[in-house]
């Protein structure tokens, strides 16, 4: 299955989580954020919520800085 993750295309397990797309770019527990195709995915979702063909997937981490 292929998808588009931030702007770079992946080929993925067929059935992968958004839990699981997050875990191969960060290993932040706190501060992710992730849209797919355009809408906001709730973190309470990110294990339930499967990705499909073409899903185009954004993961935005907040850095501290001043």
């Amino acid at each position: 299955m292929n998808v588009t993750i931030n702007g770079a295309a992946q080929e993925v397990p067929d059935g992968i989580t958004v839990a699981q797309a997050v875990q191969t770019l960060t290993t932040a527990t706190t501060g992710v954020a992730v849209a797919v195709n355009g809408e906001v995915v709730t973190r309470s979702t990110w294990e339930t919520t499967a990705l499909g063909d073409r899903d185009t997937v954004e993961v935005l981490t907040a850095v501290q800085g001043g």
